[in-house]
């Protein structure tokens, strides 16, 4: 056949791609055996975004010359040219910034020669209406997701039912969604579906047993090599990993995992973790990538305004310049005692004060001044681990202590009163109250104050040249 003519008949960007297989049933060399000019073009023309490997189009060369390999194009090679099955597929690969619109179509087969020709179409923006092309039993799996995930109140909830659906519709042995913090290289396991149910199996036991998994999961982009996720279904797919990945893969081995579909989850270009599922029925392997490829993008979608709103409360409620709660939350907490949602007994209150802020703003500048406070919270949060605490305002903070007593908290007021804050005469002003019961709060808090004035009072009548 001459594979050049029928190229030159299509305008679109195509080429013919060779799919080599092998006496053992294997597939070997696959290579770009001609474009047309369209195709040539887009490979040896200057464009913006990531350079190919080469800008030169050679006939017959393999596809590794141009691109990284990847198990996603080798393998809807394999279905066109070696199953012969039209494939279509709108894919956004995370090595370019384009979307492509894939189809591929069987051709002729030679000795242990298969044929498909690869016609791609490029857009720099996504077509939600191709992403949505879907059959209308992947749509119907799709939708199911979109409604677990809005169905609850409990995002952490909604998440293990989404595995699980996830997990029966590809009937695989496990899967998990992986958060990532590439900030502070730490992973931590948000939800997961098992058929083996032991704790000991679990991806959090394996990920507490492992403190270097993290080390592992920083891996998984550069084996994931630019594609927009990783389908490891065969043994022949395993050596992938193994000559990629040998680390990982023995992981793998060792937790007897044989197949694996990898998504990341990312949003902005952010990444927030993965989501996969391990020893997955292979005959499957087509329905289950186009149904996670759209899935994954709700799932992303949620995951990451929870972050935000998680976010959000933090900033609401933090003292950003100390770590400790605000006055915003301060506040709350005791409208939740007053109206009896938090009901504590033995309770202790205690309001802190720093004398000699103003002198250190004064002498040494307000950097120096944030650094006492910042100091004068770390005192507190070591002396009362178990405590509320709160940046009341400016100087002055508060805490709630649970299950104390009077002796405990007249002790610990000592402690902090001691405290060397590390800027000469700063210390703490103190004030304490002690009550049985959470309904006297409001009294509590007025007692403490008045004593923590009046203990102030004394130390400046003591360093009046202190005073501010």
């Amino acid at each position: 056949m001459d594979f050049q003519a029928f190229v030159d008949c299509i305008d679109v960007m195509t080429c013919v791609i060779s799919v080599e297989m092998k006496e053992d049933g294997k597939y070997g060399d696959i290579r770009l055996v001609t474009g047309n000019k369209a195709y040539i073009a887009s490979i040896e023309q200057v464009w913006d975004g990531p350079a190919l490997m080469s800008n030169k189009f050679v006939p017959n060369s393999l596809y590794q010359n141009y691109f990284p390999q990847d198990l996603n194009f080798e393998t809807v090679c394999y279905r066109a040219a070696v199953e012969k099955v039209p494939v279509h597929t709108y894919v956004h690969p995370e090595r370019y910034d384009f979307w492509f619109d894939l189809f591929l179509l069987p051709l002729i087969h030679e000795g242990n020669m298969y044929y498909c020709t690869y016609t791609q179409q490029v857009t720099q923006k996504g077509d939600t209406r191709k992403m949505a092309q879907l059959s209308e039993s992947t749509a119907a799996e799709v939708l199911n997701i979109c409604l677990k995930l809005h169905g609850t109140s409990d995002f952490k909830m909604a998440m293990g039912e989404v595995l699980h659906e996830i997990r029966n519709l590809c009937k695989a042995r496990a899967c998990t969604i992986l958060l990532v913090d590439t900030k502070e290289k730490s992973c931590r396991v948000l939800a997961e579906d098992r058929e083996d149910k032991r704790e000991e199996a679990t991806m959090r036991s394996v990920v507490r047993r492992e403190p270097d998994f993290y080390d592992i999961v920083e891996t998984w982009e550069g084996t994931i090599a630019g594609s927009n996720c990783l389908i490891v279904k065969n043994e022949n797919d395993m050596e992938y990993v193994k000559k990629m990945n040998p680390r990982w893969y023995e992981s793998l081995k060792k937790a007897g995992v044989w197949s694996i579909v990898l998504f990341p989850l990312k949003t902005g270009g952010e990444l927030l973790g993965y989501i996969w599922a391990t020893n997955f029925q292979a005959q499957n392997t087509e329905d289950i990538k186009e149904t996670l490829e759209l899935a994954t993008y709700f799932v992303t979608s949620e995951l990451a305004n929870d972050l935000l709103v998680k976010q959000l409360k933090i900033l609401s409620s933090i003292d950003m310049l100390t770590g400790v709660m605000n006055r915003n939350e301060m506040n709350n907490r005791i409208d939740r005692i007053v109206v009896g949602e938090d009901q504590l007994n033995n309770l202790g209150v205690v309001f802190a004060d720093l004398n000699g802020l103003k002198r250190v703003n004064d002498d040494r500048g307000h950097i120096s001044g944030d650094q006492l406070l910042k100091q004068a919270a770390g005192v507190l949060q070591e002396v009362f681990p178990e405590g509320s605490i709160f940046r009341a305002g400016g100087d002055e903070f508060m805490v709630i202590v649970p299950d104390t007593t009077e002796a405990i908290l007249q002790e610990k007021a000592a402690i902090i009163r001691k405290s060397d804050l590390g800027f000469g005469s700063a210390c703490f002003a103190v004030g304490i109250c002690f009550i049985e019961n959470s309904k006297d709060i409001l009294k509590a808090l007025h007692i403490s104050d008045e004593q923590m004035y009046a203990d102030k009072e004394r130390f400046y009548a003591e360093h009046p040249e202190l005073k501010r």
